[in-house]
């Protein structure tokens, strides 16, 4: 059955074969022709003999028989022929992957085929719904916010004076197709009371990939390559900004990190400078989209920076691409208390303006109750869905099941990638959907 296998559709093997049966077949009229047609009719004649000592008499359909079996014997040979010496060539270049090579093959042929997504955002739920896309299409670009000024990022930012490599960090590591030693070292975190005490090897191998290329998106691409990385990582921007936020009250509160400390209610979030520049690659990206995905993250910290570099906004306002914003589970502490679903839509319209956001994909599924204490304790609550708020604010809805099973508070890339599939699937293949406020049972 693993043989089999080659002769998958779009595997683009089938082609070559016949190419290579035509072949052999001219090669063997050619060697008729040379050592003359005798030699045939010897082999013609000794087929016959074995039939009328078979059968007692000539009979055509054994003679046809015996033919065919010659031609299926033939058509083996010749396909485990190739497999060899394709299998001999892959196993110097992948040593490691030779064994599920036709695996590999299929994967990336299948996946190549999907739709093109660009996914905006930041943080924990950037990652989350990365893992899931990736299994479903290669062709994915993310899309990350460069305003994170704390931790391991926040220093190598003030010590070097690179973008916060992060954020950029995730989402390289969800989207990577490698080894689990891999994903882990890039993920480490040194300890003790060193000067290394608290960053992560990712981030320092970024920060030093990105002093060799001399460019932060080449050095996001060259990375991508030692994590083999399905689909692209870009900053929205190359500039150094910072997070401000207004408070309810007036009081402005610097920083990004410090935005969720105060515990006030946010007015407006704004970057300083307020004019940066946004990577042209991440601009095309949102224009060739066939779908634009908004979160799941923090709103003001994780989404939001990206919506006010220069052109993003307003390359998302024009663009043809779904859009598709994933709403929270819960409201956040210090930054969504007391939010609905459509005051977090609200939010970036009046950040971004309106043309944003198309659709809005809301969990629907009961979280455990003891899962609702638990983040009661910590001052998080479940996000309600206000179904005519949003009817209101001129975007759909899509309520699905998309809590993870272990994490109540959290997306399940799974569920979440599923859910996301259908509805661009279904938007595509039927434009009367865009006209109607749905549920996630009008997809199936």
């Amino acid at each position: 059955m693993h043989l089999l296998k080659w002769l998958y559709p779009g595997m683009r093997f089938k082609r070559w074969l016949l190419l290579f049966a035509a072949g052999v077949m001219l090669v063997s009229l050619g060697l008729a022709l040379i050592f003359n047609y005798k030699y045939l009719d010897h082999i013609e004649e000794a087929i016959f003999r074995f039939v009328y000592t078979w059968k007692g008499s000539y009979d055509y359909t054994a003679t046809a028989l015996v033919g065919t079996a010659v031609v299926v014997v033939g058509l083996a040979i010749m396909l485990l022929a190739t497999r060899f010496v394709i299998r001999s060539v892959i196993t110097v270049l992948l040593p490691e992957d030779s064994g599920r090579l036709v695996d590999l093959i299929y994967e990336k042929r299948l996946l190549g085929k999907g739709p093109a997504i660009t996914v905006i955002g930041g943080g924990h739920g950037l990652s989350v719904l990365l893992r899931g896309i990736k299994e479903a299409t290669s062709n994915v670009t993310a899309v990350v916010t460069v305003a994170d000024d704390g931790g391991s990022s926040g220093r190598l930012r003030e010590e070097l004076g690179i973008i916060p490599p992060g954020d950029l960090r995730n989402c390289l590591v969800a989207l990577a197709d490698t080894e689990p030693l891999m994903e882990k070292l890039f993920q480490y975190r040194f300890g003790g009371t060193s000067e290394l005490a608290g960053h992560s090897f990712g981030n320092l191998f970024i920060a030093a990939m990105s002093e060799v290329t001399g460019d932060m998106e080449k050095a996001l691409k060259e990375s991508s390559k030692v994590l083999a990385v399905k689909g692209r990582v870009l900053p929205a921007s190359t500039e150094h900004v910072r997070l401000d936020a207004t408070m309810s009250d007036g009081t402005v509160v610097q920083g990004e990190s410090h935005i969720p400390e105060v515990k006030k209610h946010i007015r407006r979030v704004r970057l300083y400078p307020a004019h940066v520049p946004a990577v042209q690659s991440a601009i095309e990206a949102i224009r060739d989209a066939d779908a634009v995905i908004l979160g799941p993250g923090s709103l003001y910290t994780s989404i939001m920076p990206n919506l006010l570099v220069d052109g993003m906004a307003a390359a998302l306002r024009h663009s043809r691409a779904i859009k598709i914003y994933i709403c929270n589970v819960m409201t956040q502490p210090g930054e969504t208390d007391g939010y609905t679903a459509s005051m977090h839509v609200k939010a970036i319209q009046e950040h971004a303006g309106k043309g944003v956001i198309d659709y809005v994909l809301v969990n629907s599924a009961p979280l455990p109750p003891e899962c609702i204490e638990s983040y009661a304790a910590k001052g998080a609550y479940p996000v309600r869905v206000d179904k005519e708020a949003l009817n209101a604010l001129g975007v759909g809805f899509v309520q699905a099941d998309l809590i993870s099973s272990t994490d109540g508070g959290h997306h399940d890339p799974d569920k979440l990638t599923r859910s996301v599939m259908k509805m661009i699937y279904g938007l595509q293949s039927n434009a009367n959907l865009k006209d109607y406020y749905f549920s996630d049972t009008s997809m199936k």
